[in-house]
């Protein structure tokens, strides 16, 4: 076999194995996942996903029943900027030792309150308890969006990364929350190792072929 024909080859399977193995995804956020984005001078809170409530019992109002943020506190409701019905979750006799978790998400200590928003009203107050529509139905799911007007990170005393809280080993028994990371595949986002080397792979196997055929003597 000429070495014209094994690179042919080996570029043709570089091929066959992006489009048969396909771009390796991440695995699919369980539970509530909140992204907290920068979008033009506004930061945007945008969550989604279910809830499982097990194990968790009825807890003390902590906090605002309306969209809010504060991070030294460990507080973050998401869903309509006005008040709205909800019900509060927390450990076993409203001590909250099944919760896992950080205490802050940040150094910012004002409580803001978000300009608008809508959906379901959604929360976490550190280890302590969490927040969830009036008459909600464990493991359904949920979704809402807020806006802080002329707010980013900083000001807000948001520090970037990813938080997560836990109450349980069930797949939908945590809240994560995502400041300045994308959470999954998109637009603009950065592709996973395996699949950049894939990708790679068969684009080289592409530009040898194509230099193969251009060299190649006519007739």
């Amino acid at each position: 076999m000429t070495i014209a024909k094994q690179i042919a080859g080996a570029a043709v399977l570089g091929i066959g194995m992006l489009v048969g193995c396909g771009v390796p995804a991440p695995s699919a956020q369980a539970g509530y996942t909140v992204t907290l984005a920068q979008q033009g001078p506004n930061v945007v809170a945008t969550g989604s996903g279910p809830i499982d409530l097990t194990g968790l019992g009825p807890g003390f109002l902590v906090s605002f029943e309306q969209a809010s943020i504060a991070p030294a506190f460990g507080l973050l409701n998401t869903g309509p900027s006005d008040l709205s019905g909800a019900d509060v979750y927390s450990g076993v006799s409203g001590i909250a030792q099944q919760f896992s978790g950080p205490n802050d998400f940040g150094s910012g200590l004002t409580l803001y309150e978000a300009d608008s928003g809508g959906g379901d009203i959604v929360g976490i107050f550190t280890t302590l308890s969490i927040l969830v529509p009036g008459g909600y139905i464990s493991g359904t799911p949920l979704s809402d969006t807020s806006t802080y007007l002329n707010q980013t990170f900083s000001s807000l005393g948001a520090t970037p990364g990813t938080y997560e809280w836990t109450w349980g080993t069930g797949e939908n028994q945590n809240f994560t929350l995502i400041i300045g990371v994308r959470a999954g595949p998109g637009p603009g986002a950065a592709p996973e190792p395996a699949s950049a080397a894939l990708l790679g792979s068969a684009l080289a196997g592409l530009l040898v072929v194509g230099t193969i055929r251009s060299i190649r003597p006519a007739g």
